[in-house]
């Protein structure tokens, strides 16, 4: 399989971000790409340097305002009295109303939905990159591979048309479906990482051609608490095609994959030209947010579920976090998938 991915994440390097109140070290580090870089070095998939797509596919999905915001605030940041290392927002609007502000410490919490997406001074590069990866990716699929992989970095599939959050800053994943829109007139997005794709889920959250399907830790005792229930379904044109699937905290192996069989029917009724996956691994039992129990073999039979979807597909990186398994799972994901498509 054809993967793509872009040294640049290198530059984003988090050191912090809170939780339960306290400051934790960052779990999103530049470690994480080169353990899965290892995993696909050992599945023997073929990397891939990402090109370069400018601006055109962000604002596809993301607000101008919002990216200027991400480009420039690390440099603003510098620039004020005992300012920290990186741009956190410590006020947040209810936005129920509401104006932008001209202060830098008040639009880092109009575009900041938590404290757990710190912005340093390589994170524009960092995640513009990531979008870059993501596109080059799906241009293999459009040229005829019957899938290809997206090592983006950072993740994306928290972030809103207007806000990051948990630690997204552009939408990899919204950003190559609507991508892909330009060549289908329908795109199915599968998300199968353990925390729900709520950007992701907004940004289609009203549209018919896009479907957005999410399988996931239940919100009320997980990140991101607020979204991915049951219930949602879409809204006016878009209703009916948003579906979430949570599944109970520590879910196995079993209820992992069999929310993800689930899955399969819907996207065969919606009928699209493309299916994207955006992958998390974080339901490794050997995760540390510790959502799900799942292993290696359920990360393979999730690959083997994908596959008999039947669709070109690609797979965005989004969520996995450090852990010895990390690379071995993602080759037992993409292993099953070639293994039965």
């Amino acid at each position: 399989m054809k993967a793509a991915f872009s040294d640049l994440h290198r530059g984003h390097d988090p050191k912090r971000f809170v939780l339960r109140g306290k400051f934790a070290p960052g779990e999103e580090r530049p470690e994480r790409a080169d353990r899965l870089a290892a995993g696909l070095q050992a599945g023997r998939h073929s990397l891939h340097p990402a090109e370069s797509f400018g601006q055109g596919p962000r604002l596809g999905v993301h607000s101008v305002d919002y990216l200027r915001f991400l480009e420039e605030a690390a440099e603003e940041w510098k620039l004020l009295a005992d300012a920290s290392d990186e741009v956190l927002g410590n006020v947040h609007p209810v936005r129920r109303g509401g104006t932008l502000p001209t202060s830098l410490t008040g639009r880092a919490g109009w575009y900041m939905q938590d404290m757990a997406c710190g912005i340093g001074p390589g994170t524009w590069a960092a995640a513009a990159a990531a979008t870059d990866v993501a596109i080059t990716a799906a241009e293999f699929v459009i040229e005829g591979e019957r899938a290809a992989y997206a090592l983006c970095r950072p993740p994306g599939h928290h972030a809103y048309r207007d806000a990051a959050g948990g630690h997204c800053f552009i939408n990899n994943t919204a950003v190559a479906a609507q991508y892909l829109r330009s060549v289908h007139d329908r795109v199915a997005v599968l998300d199968i990482d353990i925390h729900h794709g709520n950007g992701t889920q907004d940004i289609f959250y009203d549209r018919p051609d896009v479907l957005t399907v999410s399988v996931h830790a239940d919100p009320n005792r997980f990140y991101p608490f607020f979204w991915g229930h049951a219930h949602e379904r879409g809204a006016g044109a878009g209703e009916g095609f948003n579906l979430n699937l949570p599944i109970p905290h520590g879910a196995d192996d079993a209820a992992y994959v069999a929310a993800i069989e689930q899955s399969a029917r819907t996207i065969a009724a919606f009928d699209p030209g493309v299916l994207v996956i955006a992958l998390g691994l974080d339901a490794s039992a050997d995760d540390p947010f510790g959502g799900a129990k799942v292993t290696a073999g359920g990360f393979r039979a999730a690959g083997a579920a994908i596959a008999r979807m039947g669709l070109p597909t690609l797979f965005v990186q989004e969520g996995g976090y450090l852990s010895d398994n990390l690379g071995p799972n993602l080759t037992a994901v993409l292993g099953g998938f070639e293994a039965t498509a």
